[in-house]
C-alpha cells in the first residue's frame, strides 16, 4: 500500500485489510510529513519510510521487491486514501482462482468520468488492451507478474497503469478484472488527474510509450487463454 500523507484514512485502511484477508500488510510511506507510518504501525501494519518520494509506482515496486525478498507468492496494491473497500479484495482471489489470471484489476466503470471514457477508448485503441480501467490501483498480482515487475525495467515507469501492463502483457502475463465498489475520495486529490496540464503531460507520456511498444498489447492473451 502506497501512502503519502494519508494518516487520516491509512489506519482504517490498514485494519480492513486485516479483517478481510488475514493477510500482512505492508505500508510504504514516500517520505511524507504527517505521520503516516505511525498510524500505519499502530493499526498493525508493517512500515517502509521512503527518505525521498518516488511517486506511488516506485513507492509500489519498492513494496512488491519487499514481497518478493520475504518468499510471498502474492501482492495485492491498493490505495491508502480509502477510496477501495477491503470488504471486495475477496473478489480479486476468486476472479484468480477462476481464470487464473497473473493480474487481476479491480475495477470500477461508474467512477469514470465521461473525458476519462474517452482518454481510456483511446488506449484500448492504441494498445490493443482490452481493458476497461488502466489506472485502477487495486490489483492483484501473482509471483510470476511480481518478479517482472520488480526489474530494473519497470523501475523505469511512472505510474502504476499502461505501462506496467504492458510490460506484463509482452512478457505473455494474463490480465483479468472484475467489478468493485468504490468509494469517493473523502480528502487529498488524484496525483494522475491533478490538473489538466498533469493529464495533458501523462497523455503525452502514455502515447509516446504505447508507441514505443505498440505490439505489445496486441500480442497480450486475455485470461483464460493459453500461457506461452
Amino acid at each position: 500500500m502506497p501512502a503519502r500523507n494519508e494518516a487520516a484514512t491509512v489506519g482504517e485502511v490498514v485494519r480492513g485489510v486485516r479483517e478481510a484477508l488475514g493477510c500482512d500488510v505492508l505500508v510504504v510511506d514516500d517520505a511524507g510529513d504527517d505521520g503516516t507510518a505511525e498510524v500505519a504501525r499502530a493499526a498493525g501494519a508493517e512500515v517502509l519510510v521512503l527518505p525521498l518520494g518516488l511517486g506511488a509506482w516506485g513507492a509500489t515496486q519498492t513494496g512488491i521487491r519487499y514481497a518478493l525478498r520475504q518468499g510471498y507468492g502474492g501482492v495485492v496494491t491498493l490505495d491508502a486514501d480509502g477510496q477501495h473497500l477491503p470488504s471486495s479484495l475477496p473478489s480479486l482471489f476468486e476472479e484468480q482462482a477462476r481464470s487464473d489470471a497473473d493480474v487481476v484489476i479491480g475495477t470500477c466503470i461508474e467512477r469514470l468520468s465521461g473525458p476519462k471514457r474517452v482518454a481510456w477508448h483511446y488506449l484500448r485503441v492504441l494498445t490493443g488492451l482490452r481493458l476497461s480501467d488502466f489506472t485502477s490501483g487495486l490489483r492483484l498480482y501473482n509471483r510470476r507478474a511480481l518478479a517482472r515487475l520488480a526489474s530494473p525495467e519497470a523501475s523505469l515507469l511512472d505510474f502504476q497503469d499502461v505501462g506496467v501492463l504492458m510490460l506484463l502483457a509482452r512478457e505473455g502475463r494474463t490480465i483479468a478484472e472484475v467489478p468493485t465498489p468504490m468509494r469517493a475520495r473523502s480528502n487529498g486529490h488524484s496525483r494522475v488527474f491533478a490538473s489538466w496540464w498533469v493529464v495533458l503531460r501523462y497523455m503525452i507520456n502514455t502515447t509516446v510509450l504505447c508507441l514505443a511498444r505498440l505490439d505489445a498489447g496486441r500480442r497480450a492473451p486475455v485470461a483464460g487463454e493459453a500461457r506461452r
